[in-house]
């Protein structure tokens, strides 16, 4: 229908086919259409190169890990790679939450860029029939009625310019009527693409879940033989351990108690104030200011026994504030076996952060705190670090995320 109108305007239009393009418009539709920033474009293909390369390497360990099985070796070695392991499948995710922050961005520009086009259609198919009206109006015979009542030549050339200006004006609202037209068309294509695509990381995000659990799973087991042909760290280990499901099987709890009270409808009027997003990748202010004395993943005690850390241990002195990196709801105050005096505060969206090692608290069970807020003391001065806050970050599952790439930068 809208070609049999445009056909028809062109038809009613006898200066059509030499008009030129409005050079305003083309102007405000470039800037209105101007594409994705080039950046976030490479940011997210050196993304998916740094996953490519950090999946062969967790390909490289499995393939270490069985022929680790068909040899005789030392449980550590077997562990040691399990650890590797899991290491992997933790920056799989890291760069598969970068990826969906960068899609969504990408789906949210693309959303904009729709609404726009076709807003800008809207106007100028309005403008155009608008003119195809007034053209209906004044009839075919129009344009000669107008050039031959002219009273003088000079008349006569200033109506011929004037139907030629017309001419070119109309021509060029049914030029960019079209091309806004195949624009909103690509645009809607586009907008479809990104969201597959972002379906389609969503859904290898939680295959990648799925396979951390398997690796903690196996870990759990082979930490029983350590503990066998490790004796001098098995208690250290053993207690480290305990207090590591403990905390999995709270936050485990608090999450899925979240999920049931929104499902009645009992958190409807009072949500959890603030929210942790993949958008927060690299910008959380640190909770407190001091050196990183260890950091995310394997590292080895001082004692000599093999842990890992599922958050990073920054220095300061005992009784420096502790503030909260994001607003959000208090669900743990207390005494947490080796992690000490310990806040756990619920953000939305499947993630906690933990405060451990404190000297002292400053908030209550149930208390809404806001970004930035002094929450407690720095304590840890008996601890082989001495005076330290141990910070952890804690995504959809429980996973552990590296608080460093989420921290800002230093």
């Amino acid at each position: 229908m809208w070609d049999g109108i445009c056909g028809m305007y062109r038809a009613t239009s006898p200066f059509f086919r030499t008009g030129l393009p409005a050079v305003l418009l083309a102007a405000l539709l470039s800037l209105s259409f101007a594409a994705a920033p080039a950046a976030a474009q490479q940011d997210l293909e050196q993304s998916r190169r740094r996953l490519e390369e950090i999946r062969r390497e967790r390909d490289q360990l499995q393939e270490q890990q069985r022929r680790l099985q068909g040899q005789v070796h030392d449980v550590n070695d077997e562990l040691s790679n399990l650890e590797r392991q899991r290491e992997s499948t933790q920056r799989i995710v890291d760069e598969i939450e970068r990826q969906i922050g960068g899609l969504s961005s990408q789906l949210d520009r693309s959303s904009a860029e729709l609404i726009l086009a076709e807003d800008n259609l809207a106007e100028r198919r309005a403008v155009l029939e608008r003119r195809l009206v007034d053209i209906y109006k004044r009839g075919m015979l129009y344009t000669f009625q107008a050039l031959l009542a002219a009273e003088s030549f000079g008349e006569l050339l200033s109506r011929y310019k004037y139907l030629y200006l017309t001419s070119r004006q109309d021509r060029s609202l049914v030029t960019d009527v079209e091309k806004l037209r195949n624009r909103v068309t690509q645009q809607r294509d586009d907008l479809l693409n990104v969201r597959k695509q972002l379906d389609r990381t969503r859904e290898e995000r939680a295959a990648e879940y799925s396979k951390y659990s398997d690796l903690a799973r196996t870990r759990a087991r082979r930490l029983d033989q350590l503990r066998r042909s490790a004796r001098t760290t098995e208690r250290r280990l053993t207690t480290l351990q305990k207090d590591e499901a403990r905390l999995n099987n709270l936050l485990a709890a608090l999450e899925r108690a979240r999920r049931d009270e929104a499902g009645r409808g009992l958190r409807g009027a009072a949500p959890v104030p603030g929210s942790i997003t993949t958008a927060d990748l690299g910008r959380l202010d640190w909770p407190v200011e001091g050196a990183v004395v260890y950091r995310f993943g394997r590292d080895t005690l001082p004692s000599g026994g093999i842990i890992r850390w599922n958050g990073v241990g920054i220095a300061a002195t005992a009784g420096t504030s502790v503030r909260a990196v994001e607003a959000g709801k208090v669900r743990l105050v207390g005494q947490f076996g080796t992690y000490g005096l310990t806040i756990v505060l619920e953000h939305g969206n499947g993630y906690y952060s933990v405060y451990s090692h404190l000297e002292s608290a400053g908030v209550s069970l149930a208390s809404e705190v806001t970004k930035g807020q002094t929450i407690g003391a720095v304590g840890g001065a008996n601890s082989d670090y001495g005076p330290h806050l141990h910070f952890e970050i804690r995504g959809e599952n429980q996973v552990a995320l590296n608080p460093t790439e989420w921290l800002r930068k230093r």
